[in-house]
């Protein structure tokens, strides 16, 4: 429940916002089956309802809305974009997208240093040639990695939006969104980012290392949107997509994919208070990572945070990773996961992590078994009751155990969300979450 400052914040952020229709509990009014938060028309002026996930925890979130008219930006490119997010510093800020904002519109040659030469990379580095002993960080400036290095730097400034404190970012319309952009949601609290189709950035210069495995492997920065030692954080109605670029279509060198993507949403670095909501997630191999290692220098950090809530998304062609969990308490409910042949996994249970992941939709294709649905990376404990898979309600962990019993998996998270709006029937998610997840479906 909101406490009184997070209630006075609310109220302060609502100010002037008549187009917000409340009910008398302080979510907003809408029909039987739709988000509980789509009937305003401003949407830069919305908070995230109370007891919706994680993110309602303590102060709230309410982002930008109680932006002055000085602080209410709308953007049609990435320089105006950047501006924007510069302007006031950490004041509420509310920044409008209207169409498709590009970051590498100029191609990847724009990011190039000079000498920098593909082909002679690949026969710098090929495994006959170099080996698989040695991996290439000690390369000088001027080898073929190192221009890869400086290659690869100049795209990292070029295409990360760093989002300040108190930020609402909100797409105009059906056809708003970035493309080639990490959004970096990096040491700041109250933010808010939705009804956007997110493009996954394209690593123009994915690094070989021929140590990484038995027969090496390349390897790519840029997440879509990292959620770094941040606060109250609310992603909603937003589309992440592989888009153009899917891994389908990557070629490979060296006999590896050539891997150009990262992850769609990292949660990491003590990051806590999240809530992702009505999102769709597709066509993407490593798609959400909460907590980045298992080291104990990490892990000082991240025990007691990394909370976050996952309800009413939709999973679709994922790979593996919705989440894969390390620490954090996580509570996954009202979710449909649809799965094609290269389905490796959708939870992944990491070190001392406390997953509840309950009344989700599961849509396996044949020959796919729903032990795969849970991974055990680490002994930890996972609360997985009431699930739907393939229309019959499964026991996750049983089944898991039954087929998988070198990973046994234990039963209890020991914890119990309470943050949660409302828990729809199992039987009704899918056709509740494809028909409302996702950029374009908020008015």
């Amino acid at each position: 429940m909101r406490t009184p400052k997070s209630h006075a914040r609310a109220v302060a952020a609502l100010a002037g916002c008549t187009a917000l229709v409340l009910s008398a509990t302080g979510t907003a009014s809408a029909g039987p089956h739709a988000p509980a938060h789509t009937t305003a028309r401003d949407l830069g002026r919305q908070v995230l309802p109370a007891n919706d996930g994680w993110a309602a925890y303590g102060t709230g979130t309410t982002g930008g809305a109680a932006a002055d008219a000085a602080h209410v930006h709308t953007v049609t490119t990435w320089a105006q974009f950047k501006a924007a997010l510069a302007a006031g510093g950490s004041a509420p800020k509310i920044i409008k997208v209207k169409g498709v904002i590009d970051a590498v519109a100029e191609g990847c040659d724009s990011f190039a240093a000079p000498g920098y030469d593909f082909d002679a990379y690949l026969a710098a580095y090929a495994p006959e040639t170099w080996g698989l002993d040695t991996d290439l960080t000690a390369e000088p400036d001027d080898s073929p990695e190192g221009l890869r290095r400086a290659s690869a730097a100049a795209q990292d400034r070029a295409i990360k939006a760093d989002i300040p404190a108190n930020t609402t970012i909100v797409g105009v319309g059906r056809g708003a969104g970035f493309k080639g952009v990490s959004l970096q949601i990096k040491g700041v609290d109250n933010v808010i980012v939705r009804n956007l189709t997110l493009e996954s950035p394209v690593d123009c210069f994915p690094q070989w290392d021929p140590t990484d495995g038995a027969t090496g492997n390349w390897n790519s920065e840029y997440d879509t949107a990292v959620v770094y030692g941040s606060t109250h954080v609310w992603l909603d109605h937003n589309t992440f997509t592989d888009g153009s670029h899917p891994d389908s279509a990557a070629p490979t060198y060296f006999g590896m994919l050539y891997q150009q993507h990262d992850g769609q949403l990292d949660i990491v670095r003590g990051a806590n208070h999240v809530t992702a909501s009505w999102n769709v997630f597709t066509e993407h191999d490593k798609t959400i990572l909460i907590g980045n290692s298992d080291s104990e220098s990490t892990a000082v950090g991240d025990r007691g945070r990394l909370k976050a809530t996952f309800h009413h998304n939709l999973f679709s062609g994922l790979v593996e990773r919705a989440p894969r969990v390390r620490f954090g308490q996580v509570d996954s409910y009202n979710n449909h996961f649809v799965a094609h042949d290269d389905y490796s996994y959708s939870f992944g249970i990491g070190k001392e992590s406390r997953l509840v992941a309950e009344h989700n939709a599961f849509t396996l294709p044949p020959g796919v078994s729903a032990a795969k649905v849970l991974k055990r990376w680490s002994v930890a404990p996972v609360t997985a009751a009431h699930n739907l898979v393939n229309g019959r309600i499964t026991d996750l962990i049983a089944v898991h155990n039954a087929e998988i019993p070198a990973e046994t998996l234990e039963s209890g998270a020991g914890w119990t969300p309470t943050l949660r709006t409302r828990v729809d029937p199992v039987r009704s998610v899918a056709r509740i979450v494809d028909r409302g997840a996702g950029a374009g479906r908020l008015g």
